[in-house]
């Protein structure tokens, strides 16, 4: 299956935080979507591994997106190896995407930062006909890193205002993870009532100088060009 953008990210759910809206947008326009999710998750403080499996697929289902893949690295002590590495290249491989999307290359959560680098590397590589894994090489145009938690001013921002009640449908199927009153799980830096209001306030700043309400903001490690200064808001 051909994708025009593929989202692979440490964590179920990391996605759906930091580029929900972005998804949402490029669906509406009539691209197609996946997401890879390196691990299940299964260290964190909330929920267990089979259950985020369950509440990605719900979120997948809200999102409306072609694809998804679990690789089931182990969550918190996955490294930067070559066996990783390859099998970031054999999605990337498979689904063949115009444009990656990742963590940030710096995060509150560790994981983020090495996920980030171990596929903006395997994008890179995927490029090189030497490396083989029985598939026929290809390298990503464009590889675009998200915000989560830490703040990184962003390169680009995309309006995702018409699309953030969508998100959040997205965000609530991740029951173990967000504000649930009656959980006795213990609380976690995005557990409390007051996390959606973050995440609605970092998009609300990164919206303003765009003249956009809401948006979702970008780093990239190149520049981005266009070809008409038009195509800029």
């Amino acid at each position: 299956m051909k994708l025009d953008i593929l989202a692979i990210a440490a964590h179920p759910d990391d996605v759906e935080i930091s580029a929900g809206g972005t998804v949402l947008r490029a669906i509406s326009q009539g691209k197609k979507v996946g997401i890879v999710d390196l691990t299940k998750g299964e260290m964190g403080s909330r929920g267990s591994g089979e259950l985020r499996l369950k509440e990605a697929a719900a979120a997948s289902k809200v999102l409306g997106i072609e694809a998804r893949e679990n690789l089931e690295m182990e969550d918190c002590f996955f490294t930067h190896n070559p066996e990783n590495v390859k099998q970031i290249i054999e999605v990337i491989r498979k689904y063949r995407p115009e444009i990656v999307l990742t963590n940030a290359p710096s995060d509150r959560h560790p994981d983020h930062g090495k996920a980030s680098k171990l596929v903006r590397d395997a994008c890179f590589y995927s490029g090189l006909r030497k490396i083989e894994t029985g598939q026929e090489h290809w390298r990503p145009k464009s590889v675009f890193m998200f915000n989560q938690d830490y703040y990184n001013k962003p390169d680009f921002v995309v309006d995702v205002t018409e699309f953030w009640d969508k998100k959040i449908e997205a965000l609530l199927c991740y029951g173990s993870q967000f504000f649930n009153p009656n959980s006795t799980e213990p609380a976690t830096p995005i557990s409390g009532a007051e996390f959606f209001d973050f995440l609605k306030s970092r998009c609300m700043d990164f919206g303003r100088p765009a003249g956009y309400l809401l948006a979702e903001g970008f780093i990239t490690d190149r520049v981005v060009g266009v070809k008409d200064l038009f195509d800029l808001d």
